[in-house]
Parts: C-alpha cells; sequence; structure tokens
C-alpha cells in the first residue's frame, strides 16, 4: 500500500464577520459615558463588540488521509469549503484548530493573480517559482523550454505579468505548477478561465502527473473531468466532511442532493468584486416541458463606478457539463454603470430541447477587476415529452442532455410485382 503523503486531522478554519452598527452617540457624548462610568462603558463597549460580529466556521472538524498517487477530487457546492481548505493545504492561510501533515513539495494554481511577483516577467517568475519549490537553477532550465511551450507565451515571455491577460496569467501558472515535479499539485477551479482547448490540455497533464506517482488535488464543478481524471473524491458539505470515497459513489451522491435544489431561483445579493453585486436571477416558470420556451430576469447594482465587459448565463447538466450559454454582449457591452446605478435583464430562452431532468445556471462575468465563472445561482427542471409509442425511454443516463426530434422511415424490399412500403416512425 502507497505511504500517507496527506493527514489532515480535525481541521476548522473560523472567520470573524464584523456588521457595522451605529448608535446614534457623538464622539463627545461616548467620551462622557467613558470617563462618568468606565466600568459600565467597557461592559457596554463588550456586548456591542459581540452584537456586531459573528462567527462562520468555513471548515469544520476535518479529518482525511490522501495516499502518494491519489488523485483526489474536493466536490461540493458553492461556500462548501473547498477554496478555504486548499489554501490551508498550501500554507496560504492557517487553520483556526487542527492541524496537517504535508510530505514533499506543494504547487497550487488557486486563483489567478496568486504565486507570481507582478512586477516580475514571465521568465523571471518561472525562476522564482522553482526557487520557492527548493530547485536548483539548473532544475528549472532544464523544464524551462518544456513551461514555455506548453504556455505558449513564448512573445510575451520577457513582458511584465502585470499586463498579462487572465488567460495567458493561468496558462503560465498551470505550466509553472505542472512542470516543475513538486509531489503534490493542487488544482482549483481557476482553469475554468481558460480556453475549451487549454482546458483539455491541463486535464491531459494532470493526468500524465498523476501516473507519474505523484499526487493531485483537484476542485472542479465539472464532474464529467472529475470522472474522468480522478479515483477518489471528498465531499464537502456547509464546512463539514460529508463523505469520502471512490470517485464514483460520491459523485452520484453529490448529484443527487445537488438536485433538490437547483430550482431555487437566486434572490441574496452577492458581492462580485468590489465593485458589482447580483441582486437577483430568476427564471420563470421555473419548471417547463421539453422543448417550452424559458423565461429569465437578471439584475446586477454597481457599489462603485464600474464597467461589465463580458456576461453570459451558463446552463449546466446535472452532471455539471455546460451544455449552453446565453451571451448578453448583444445588449451594447461595455455598459458602463455608476455607484447605485442598477442594470435589469428580462429575457427569454425560445426553445430548450433537454431531456427532463434538473439543470443549473451560472453565470461568466467580467466586469471591472472581477473575471469569474459563478456556478449554481439559480436553476430549472425540464419535464419530459409525452410518448405514447409503447415502449419505455432508455434511462437518462444513456441520453445525453438533447432531446431531439427526428422522422424515419423504413423502405421494405420489392416483394415480386408489389411497389416497395414505407413505415414511418416520427417523434
Amino acid at each position: 500500500m502507497s505511504d500517507t503523503i496527506i493527514t489532515v486531522e480535525n481541521l476548522s478554519k473560523r472567520y470573524v464577520i464584523g456588521h457595522q452598527r451605529n448608535s446614534g452617540d457623538g464622539l463627545r457624548h461616548r467620551l462622557e459615558k467613558a470617563f462618568r462610568n468606565p466600568a459600565r462603558w467597557l461592559l457596554d463597549r463588550k456586548r456591542q463588540i459581540k452584537a456586531t460580529h459573528e462567527e462562520f466556521w468555513a471548515l469544520k472538524d476535518v479529518s482525511f488521509e490522501v495516499k502518494q498517487g491519489d488523485v483526489l477530487a474536493i466536490i461540493g457546492r458553492n461556500g462548501a469549503g473547498k477554496s478555504t481548505l486548499l489554501k490551508i493545504l498550501s500554507r496560504i492561510t492557517e487553520p483556526t484548530k487542527g492541524r496537517i501533515h504535508i510530505k514533499g513539495r506543494v504547487a497550487s494554481l488557486l486563483e489567478v493573480g496568486t504565486g507570481f511577483h507582478q512586477e516580475l516577467t514571465g521568465r523571471e517568475n518561472i525562476f522564482l517559482n522553482g526557487a520557492i519549490l527548493g530547485m536548483s537553477k539548473a532544475e528549472i532550465k532544464k523544464k524551462f523550454d518544456e513551461i514555455v511551450a506548453f504556455s505558449e507565451i513564448e512573445r510575451f515571455l520577457d513582458t511584465p505579468v502585470k499586463r498579462y491577460s487572465s488567460g495567458m496569467y493561468v496558462r503560465l501558472a498551470f505550466a509553472v505548477a505542472a512542470h516543475l515535479e513538486p509531489e503534490i499539485l493542487i488544482v482549483d477551479e481557476v482553469l475554468a478561465v481558460g480556453d475549451a482547448q487549454f482546458q483539455k490540455k491541463c486535464l491531459g497533464k494532470m493526468g500524465q502527473v498523476a501516473k507519474g506517482g505523484r499526487t493531485v488535488l483537484f476542485v472542479s464543478h465539472n464532474m464529467a473531468a472529475v470522472q474522468a481524471l480522478c479515483t477518489r473524491a471528498t465531499y464537502l458539505k456547509s464546512g463539514a466532511l460529508e463523505a469520502t470515497g471512490n470517485v464514483g459513489p460520491m459523485v452520484t451522491q453529490y448529484l443527487q442532493e445537488s438536485g433538490s435544489l437547483v430550482r431555487q431561483s437566486f434572490s441574496a445579493p452577492l458581492q462580485m468584486g468590489e465593485a458589482l453585486k447580483l441582486m437577483a436571477l430568476e427564471f420563470a416558470p421555473r419548471t417547463i416541458d421539453n422543448n417550452e420556451p424559458l423565461g429569465f430576469s437578471l439584475k446586477l447594482r454597481a457599489e462603485r463606478a464600474t464597467k461589465i465587459s463580458e456576461l453570459s448565463l451558463l446552463i449546466y447538466s446535472m452532471q455539471q457539463i455546460r451544455i449552453a450559454i446565453v451571451d448578453l454582449r448583444g445588449l451594447g457591452m461595455p455598459v458602463s454603470l455608476e455607484p447605485g446605478k442598477e442594470w435589469h435583464v428580462q429575457g427569454e430562452i425560445k426553445s430548450l430541447p433537454l431531456v427532463e431532468g434538473n439543470y443549473s445556471v451560472g453565470l461568466y462575468v467580467n466586469a471591472s477587476n472581477f473575471l469569474e465563472n459563478l456556478f449554481d445561482l439559480a436553476g430549472f427542471a425540464v419535464n419530459g415529452p409525452a410518448s405514447d409509442v409503447g415502449y419505455a425511454p432508455y434511462a437518462i443516463v444513456y441520453r445525453g442532455v438533447v432531446e431531439l426530434d427526428y422522422e424515419a422511415r423504413v423502405v421494405l424490399p420489392r416483394n415480386g410485382n408489389l411497389r416497395p412500403r414505407e413505415l414511418v416512425v416520427s417523434t
């Protein structure tokens, strides 16, 4: 049996959330209270602090082990604690309680902007990251050409990375993390920023890393990629460890438990960077028949002056495979919003020829230093078409996601002097 390379024991992470509260007293009045009765003022002050601060446990008593050579998926809905766990394992943040034990060098790719020095060039950052991983200059030079070829940014190698696009940044960051031969490779959903061809390339490289006996920890909402790449999975739910085991049963459990939630329309505000807030994303009706239209409503609010360059609705199957986008750039982007202004869009998807089941909807947003794919914000359900053909349809797992209309004819051979006959079947 392979050796344990990562041990996580009773890991917890607490954040303290502050809530603004105005007592209405001016500075002079508060000073008078403090001088007249210091003990009473101190007691009141402690009560106020307690009332205006809330504890939030991003992780609660999480324990598991990872063996050398494991390709472990960490799955769960938004807010489950996946990214917090990876940041602790990458030593970016400290746990509140518990401990971790890691054998070997760790290379992490968690989010656009981490791991590189903004003022240094791509070339300089390759050597900097290698040095951080404990590699000699000779070792880095040996891998240098492979890194540059994989990242496809040779023309911009001597340009400061602060001038890179998000796609260029991710390509170089992944190439560095995957090629400098760490014992443990940690990859978050950041790969979703890259194009489809590069994502496929990255998944192939992670597969090679795993076959080489190194350990991979992978966070993704794409369950097809998880099942293709990973051997085991850890399922987090509201900061706690729900289950861990072979990837197939874990993905099935996650999808079954998520299925009852995707019909909920999004209504609570969600901060998207410092400048923009999602106020509402709703679909009506929440349940439609196959091939029926589906209405949607989207409302954004500017917290600061901002410019929305790109915006799309992302439609996912229950396996978290993206099946379609609704590109909203045709509404006249970029859209500039002043602080406090709202941007409200109403529309209709004309027809959804989908297999019956639940579907989730996310957003792709590119606005004022915020570039991200957001998952599981809302959803809808599709009923299957009525059928009286006399046979039961195949199970959903065999039918894909699109329900196709078709018409076909069986042409029977000529029998003597009789003309060929046709048997027509349609849906």
